[in-house]
């Protein structure tokens, strides 16, 4: 089942990824150190922002639903919601 989201995560990606070349061409053409960091700052920030959107999804998409599907029983979906939830 694809994920509903992942179109705007890579969207997201795709935008992080021009901005991070746009910042090597600032170390290129020799810019100030503070702008390039706080370029940086910003980049970093919109991959950890696509981060949590993907968990999100992934515990949306791949725990809530089949928990609710199957019940308690199944644990499955709990182990892997465990292992991903470090990623956090």
């Amino acid at each position: 089942m694809p994920h509903t989201r992942h179109p705007a995560i890579v969207k997201r990606l795709k935008r992080a990824d021009g901005h991070l070349k746009t910042i090597i061409e600032m170390i290129e053409d020799g810019r100030p150190c503070l702008q390039i960091a706080q370029q940086l700052q910003a980049v970093e920030s919109a991959i950890e922002n696509a981060k949590k959107a993907l968990i999100h999804d992934h515990i949306s998409e791949c725990i809530e639903r089949p928990l609710k599907a199957a019940g308690k029983s199944n644990q499955a979906p709990l182990k892997e919601f465990k292992l991903i939830a470090k990623y956090l």
